[in-house]
Formats: C-alpha cells, structure tokens, sequence
C-alpha cells in the first residue's frame, strides 16, 4: 500500500483549503471564503448594514434571499448563478454567499481595512478593490461560501459563464466565460487586473 502518496496529497489539498479560508474537519471541507474582511474586526458594524450589502463574518447568505447583497446583484449573474446552483444542488452541493453586491461606502470600509492590515494600499490592491474598480459594487460579483461550492464552480461554472477570476481569490466569481463555456486564464490577484 502507497500511504505516503496519499498522505501528501491530503497535506496538500489541507493546505490549499486553508489558504482558500477553508478548513478540514475529520476530512471534510468547512468554512467560508476568506476575504479582508474576514480577518479583520469590524471596527463599527453598526455603521454598516445590510442596506450596504453587509453580511456578518460567519454568516451566508442564500440566492433566494431577499437582501440587498443578492436582490443588488446584476440580473444575468444572478440568472447564472440560480441555474448553477440548481444543476449543483443535483449533485448535493449548495451555493450560499458570503458576499455579493456591495455599497461604495462598504467596500471603501474593506479596503481602507485592507491598507491597515497589509500596510500599504499597493499591499491591499491584491485582495480589495477600490470602490471605483470593483465588481462588487456594480453587482457583478459573489464570493462563495463553501468549499464544496467553489469546487463545482471551478469545475463546471464555465458551462454557466461563472469563473474564478483571481488565483489567490478561490471564493470570487464572475460572468466571464465566452460564449463555449471557456473561462480566462485566472489573474494572479486584484492587482494584476
């Protein structure tokens, strides 16, 4: 028996998760996407709200609910991720988000966390946008929650013209794929774009 092949590859697949903002318990894939957010406190949440597309750290929320970070949503993403989820959903994956439209004033809160944590706004540019240049605030962007989701998505969300656009942001998706269900070669992160 080769256990040390397997072993590695079960290192390595942990690893991948942890670094997604995902983890493994008793081998199965928990969590939700990593974002700045996640790692930083929300210094004033009661500035933020759900009107912003706010959605609290260790929380999803679902494509059917009735909030601004779905209802905000461009109607083909939103179109395209319904038909996603309900082909995944035949497989026993659910698609819940962890963030999805978002005010100007919410993501310039993000990225103003970002340059603290990081030290530099070049620093931060790699996994927040400015308000003026993200996909979030013009609602054509959702971060996935669960690992088992991004996965499909990874896997079979071209069919649908959902892509993950940054390498280092396994939980960001987009419509992005041309017309064959072909996805762009990922960007190594928010910088590059």
């Amino acid at each position: 028996m080769h256990l040390r092949p397997l072993l590695s590859a079960l290192a390595a697949a942990s690893v991948l998760l942890a670094l997604s903002g995902c983890g493994v318990v008793n081998g199965v894939a928990t969590g939700r996407a990593a974002n700045p957010g996640d790692h930083l406190p929300v210094q004033n949440s009661s500035e933020l709200g759900t009107d912003d597309g706010y959605i609290p750290v260790g929380t999803s929320v679902a494509l059917t609910d009735d909030v601004p970070a779905v209802t905000n949503l461009d109607g083909h993403l939103r179109d395209a991720l319904t038909s996603a989820a309900e082909a995944a959903a035949e497989r026993g994956v659910e698609f819940t988000l962890v963030d999805g439209w978002r005010s100007a004033r919410y993501q310039q809160y993000l990225f103003d966390q970002a340059v603290a944590q990081y030290g530099s706004a070049e620093e931060a540019a790699r996994w927040v946008k400015r308000p003026d240049q993200s996909k979030h605030v013009l609602g054509e962007a959702v971060d996935i929650a669960t690992a088992d989701a991004m996965d499909w998505l990874n896997r079979f969300g071209g069919e649908f013209g959902l892509c993950q656009i940054y390498a280092n942001e396994a939980w960001h998706f987009e419509l992005a794929a041309d017309d064959s269900g072909t996805c762009p070669p990922q960007l190594t992160d928010g910088s590059a774009a």
